[in-house]
């Protein structure tokens, strides 16, 4: 399926609000995981790498994002808990907590995470939830740093 939505950025925290605006009619948990997912970009892989941001809308009312950098190598790890005086550590939790799966591919020397969120108005809500409180499809998290072909699905 093709992306309905392709930003091409260099991972810089100037260009993470650009990123946001840009994501503003997918709703505000997709402009926040999407934020998060260029932040690790930034902090893990390095300022200036080439980013692509994909954005596309799956079956069953979900948002798929993928974002994508050139290191397969510095794959995201779900910590158990950040302290209350960590000022990091954080991101991939809330990503976890708002998606209903999400993972690492990698393809060639590119590594993408994606995740699949509700909106909204795919959700059958007012308030941007699931009509089950369970949120369909969505697994218990999986122990550990997370594998290379995908986190969890």
């Amino acid at each position: 399926m093709r992306p309905e939505m392709t930003l091409e950025l260099l991972a810089a925290p100037a260009g993470v609000s650009g990123v946001r605006r840009a994501l503003r009619p997918y709703g505000t948990d997709v402009q926040l995981c999407a934020s998060e997912l260029v932040t690790n970009v930034i902090r893990h892989v390095g300022e200036t790498v080439p980013v692509t941001v994909r954005v596309w809308r799956e079956e069953g009312g979900r948002i798929r994002l993928g974002v994508s950098d050139p290191d397969p190598r510095a794959l995201p790890v779900l910590f158990a808990g950040a302290g209350t005086e960590a000022e990091s550590g954080r991101g991939l939790a809330l990503l976890d907590a708002l998606a209903v799966r999400w993972g690492v591919e990698r393809e060639g020397g590119r590594k993408t995470v994606w995740c699949e969120l509700f909106t909204g108005a795919d959700a059958g809500s007012d308030t941007g939830t699931p009509k089950t409180p369970e949120r369909p499809g969505r697994r218990k998290p999986s122990a550990g740093a997370l594998g290379p072909s995908s986190a969890r699905s």
